[in-house]
């Protein structure tokens, strides 16, 4: 394969994956609407081709004007879109679906392609815009890859957990960066064991890659760091990268409740830990990048935005009366 559409491509994992692409010789053409920056826009490899995903006409005249061996679907959110793009680009060598690990409906650790149980989709839900059927929309999107497979369509889906890195607009580990940098004692919640399990953005671009060229039909693979962290263990290797040293701070519900703030406020916080294996994804030859080298992109990259998180995650002035009380027991 030496050619590529990418159905996105100008924000966060999309970028990273043009990137990869680039690095490994393909030419590549970016399917998005034109309404983000592109960072490609002067490259000689890239080529954009302007349309919404949503309208099947538009899906349809890209696939007849563009040259292209593996179609990678970074803004496939409802079933739908997934149905029509398999439709559309049925004679592609490899399409590859980015689903996500809350795809997962079965609480087991570590959760396995093929075993873990996924989450049902409602037809209210399949057509939902709002979160809370995000996991469920993913999932339908898998069975539909699945069912594709099946009919001769060499199509499959790559599942990544919670993805940080640099050009990361959630703002997530931003939240915990601009903390670490900005003051001496951080408020984790818990204990600061909780696990939820992460990856490095261009760890999924290897992956979407080698999944497209090595991978098989109708699989589903997961994406997520080979070694994981607690979250307290994430905000020290956050601190380590912003070159500070801080206290961290971990409270319970009652001393969160005294600062009107309970666990989950706090962005990267799971109560009950996710965990994928990545056992399948590593026989096509993929490796994760050690923590400490993420986490230094991720904070360059960090240094250089604007992005503080305060929109993710409670405010220092609540924290500040967590802290308060807890210097009072």
């Amino acid at each position: 394969m030496d050619s590529a559409l990418v159905i996105g491509g100008t924000r966060f994992i999309g970028r990273h994956l043009v990137e990869h692409l680039l690095d490994h010789d393909y030419h590549v053409t970016l399917f998005t609407r034109g309404t983000h920056e592109n960072a490609f826009a002067a490259h000689e490899h890239v080529d954009h081709v302007q349309g919404d995903r949503a309208v099947k006409t538009d899906l349809q005249a890209a696939a007849m004007t563009v040259d292209y061996d593996a179609v990678f679907d970074l803004v496939a959110y409802h079933p739908g879109d997934v149905e029509t793009a398999v439709d559309v680009f049925a004679d592609a060598e490899a399409y590859v679906y980015v689903s996500s690990g809350a795809a997962y409906g079965d609480e087991v650790i570590p959760k396995r392609e093929g075993e873990t149980g996924l989450k049902p989709c409602t037809p209210a839900q399949a057509t939902d815009e709002s979160p809370d059927s995000y996991g469920a929309r993913k999932a339908a999107g898998d069975r539909v890859v699945f069912e594709a497979a099946e009919q001769g369509i060499r199509a499959m889906s790559v599942r990544p957990c919670v993805v940080y890195g640099p050009h990361d607009y959630t703002e997530r580990t931003d939240y915990w960066l601009a903390r670490v940098h900005d003051h001496d004692r951080v408020l984790v919640p818990g204990d600061g064991t909780n696990v939820w399990h992460r990856v490095y953005a261009p760890d999924v671009a290897e992956a979407m890659r080698l999944v497209a060229e090595e991978g098989t039909a109708g699989e589903a693979y997961n994406v997520g760091d080979r070694r994981l962290t607690t979250l307290r263990e994430y905000v020290d290797l956050a601190a380590d990268a912003m070159g500070t040293d801080v206290e961290v701070v971990t409270a319970g519900e009652r001393e969160l409740a005294a600062g009107g703030l309970a666990p989950t406020d706090f962005p990267l916080y799971r109560s009950y830990p996710h965990v994928v294996s990545t056992t399948k994804l590593t026989r096509l030859g993929w490796e994760s990048t050690p923590l400490s080298s993420a986490m230094l992109a991720t904070a360059a990259d960090h240094r250089e935005s604007d992005r503080d998180g305060s929109d993710v995650g409670p405010s220092r002035e609540n924290a500040a009366r967590v802290l308060g009380v807890l210097d009072t027991l």
